[in-house]
């Protein structure tokens, strides 16, 4: 798994927060004890990059009381983090990435399998080039060639992912995704017809809603990213699911129980109102011919 450092270091945040509360300590104090900021507790504790030493990881257990085996686990976990960093910490760290997108990267890059809905666009790992490089140029008509080019590669290479020994990946999309007329009628002729070969993969399942449908849940929840881990490769410890809502002026990474719960019933419902592959593979060329037309 080349996850870089996204999984272990959430691990590792998650179990800090926990022993820091149960031992009734602020952020402040925990920081005193290592000498580095309130907010870089913070930032270790919600998993972001941060300095993951023995040393602080002793110093803090110390801190807290933690027992010999939540050491032991805190003390692998940051073995992970730092193995991870040493391996490259992901191979996109070599494109020019806002960080928020970065994060997104990790959690992708280290996904067993990835579940979406998609009521607008396809989502970047079904994207033929020809549709990112049409998005790009939409987002900001300003960009450099030079620029957008390297975020098309960057696309691109992301597809690896698909051949990932034991990766799984589910979509499920409006119609409407087949419809909007990215790039014009030729590049979505050629989009649909690439989204056929990438859904006749064995990992890979694609299945639309039609426009005809009754309205149904998806109008209600938008689009999403569910992210599932498989075990870390030292600790074994599995990572609970996230959630990505892509907003225009943000993003939001969901971990709470109650809110990954409430997406996988969302998917229930979308399941229940999805065409099967086999009906959706032929409104996909169906839409592709009428573009062709």
């Amino acid at each position: 798994m080349a996850a870089g450092s996204t999984l272990p270091q959430r691990a590792a945040g998650r179990e800090l927060r926990r022993l820091r509360m149960r031992a009734g300590k602020s952020q402040t104090a925990a920081g005193k004890v290592i000498e580095v900021s309130p907010q870089t507790i913070g930032r270790m504790e919600d998993g972001l990059p941060t300095k993951l030493s023995r040393v602080y990881v002793n110093a803090l257990c110390d801190e807290y009381v933690a027992s010999p085996a939540e050491r032991d686990r805190l003390l692998t976990l940051a073995g992970e983090v730092e193995e991870a960093k040493k391996a490259g910490n992901g191979w996109w760290r070599s494109y020019p990435v806002e960080p928020k997108f970065d994060h997104y990267l990790g959690l992708e890059d280290a996904a067993q399998k990835l579940t979406t809905f998609q009521l607008t666009l396809l989502p970047g790992l079904l994207q033929t080039s020809e549709y990112r490089r049409d998005m790009i140029w939409v987002d900001n008509p300003a960009i450099p060639t030079a620029e957008a080019e390297q975020k098309v590669e960057l696309a691109m290479r992301r597809q690896a992912k698909l051949d990932e020994v034991g990766f799984q990946m589910e979509v499920i999309l409006s119609e409407a995704v087949l419809r909007h007329r990215v790039g014009g009628p030729a590049v979505m002729a050629r989009q649909l017809r690439h989204l056929t070969e990438v859904g006749d993969r064995d990992n890979v399942s694609i299945r639309v809603i039609p426009l005809r449908a009754d309205g149904h849940i998806g109008l209600q929840v938008g689009s999403f990213v569910l992210f599932e881990f498989p075990p870390l490769p030292s600790s074994r410890m599995i990572e609970p699911p996230v959630v990505f809502v892509e907003e225009y002026a943000g993003h939001l990474y969901l971990e709470q129980e109650t809110e990954i719960q409430r997406y996988h019933d969302a998917l229930d419902r979308l399941r229940r109102v999805a065409l099967d592959e086999q009906d959706t593979r032929s409104l996909i060329l169906e839409i592709a011919k009428e573009f062709e037309a």
